[in-house]
């Protein structure tokens, strides 16, 4: 896959079927969507591209609220890159594509720039200058500039619309599993381990810390039986998502205890992922209370691994 990351990256490229839409989890619609663009573009002797926003528009848009993402960049390439698609145009939603006229957008960015002959689209793409072209305005402009268009009613999994708001909303109450049907993988969230209070290893469980990225989507504050990947190899694990309240106030962040590791991560990048909720968060009268608690989710948490994953 040619990924291209500005208008002015795009050269010699050929003629091409694209599947619009912002992709920002990537999750089971979206994937139907691109999985038709490339199997239309085999048959078709022309190139399958994917065209997004390296950035969310909403966030540019409106200041008031943050649309949190549910992929990094770089895995969201990965995912596209996997479908078999031969273009992404990655292109970041700035002032130029802010303002562009609807009519404009299609005739001068995706036909010319693009080279777009068909495309697909979900039922709610919107584009252009305050969002104010739809799937009708394509269709009308597609009979006057012959491109095809195809428009995909929403996928549904046990009656519900698969989005990227329902995925988040489950992420944030810490609905890991009932997330995995509408996502079709495990959350995950990954970065560098850093040095902590070592709280943890003075009580016997000694954990890899992760401060929370804010511009990701995060689970509620609790505590997770999850995956540690490390260099390409996954462990077993528990993770407490919060503040630990017991020993005193601290920003939200993310403690992974790998069961049968004795590596030093500090400064090292892991992957966590994330399987089941096993409990909220809560405050402990003393830390031996906190230990014999952890012991405990601890116990669970192999225990989960050993039936599901042995």
């Amino acid at each position: 896959m040619i990924l291209f990351n500005s208008i002015d990256e795009i050269s010699n490229i050929s003629g091409t079927v694209i599947a619009l839409g912002n992709f920002d989890g990537v999750h089971a619609g979206h994937r139907e969507l691109i999985s038709r663009t490339v199997k239309a573009a085999e048959a078709a002797g022309l190139k399958s591209a994917v065209f997004t926003f390296s950035n969310h528009p909403r966030n540019i848009l409106s200041k008031a609220t943050e649309v949190k993402c549910i992929l990094y960049a770089d895995e969201k390439v990965d995912i596209i890159k996997d479908l078999g698609v031969d273009y992404m145009f990655n292109i970041p939603f700035d002032d130029v594509i802010q303002h562009m006229d609807p009519i404009e957008f299609i005739h001068k960015l995706l036909l010319i720039e693009l080279k777009m002959q068909e495309t697909y689209c979900g039922f709610n793409y919107k584009f252009g200058f305050k969002a104010s072209g739809n799937v009708e305005i394509l269709m009308k402009e597609s009979v006057k500039k012959h491109f095809g268009i195809h428009v995909m009613e929403p996928v549904k999994i046990d009656g519900d619309v698969v989005s990227s708001t329902l995925i988040r909303k489950l992420i944030e109450r810490g609905d890991v599993e009932g997330c995995v049907k509408y996502l079709g993988r495990r959350y995950a969230v990954g970065g560098e381990v850093v040095v902590g209070n070592r709280l943890g290893k003075t009580i016997g469980f000694p954990t890899s810390n992760l401060v929370v990225d804010d511009s990701m989507v995060s689970p509620a504050n609790g505590v997770y039986i999850t995956y540690c990947t490390y260099k390409g190899k996954k462990y077993p694990s528990v993770t407490n998502v919060g503040v630990k309240p017991t020993i005193g106030k601290f920003g939200k962040n993310m403690e992974t205890h790998i069961f049968n590791f004795d590596k030093e991560l500090y400064g090292k990048t892991i992957r966590v992922e994330f399987l089941k909720k096993t409990r909220d968060e809560k405050k402990f009268g003393s830390l031996e209370e906190l230990a014999k608690q952890i012991t405990k989710d601890c116990i669970m948490a192999k225990d989960y691994h050993r039936k599901n994953f042995a």
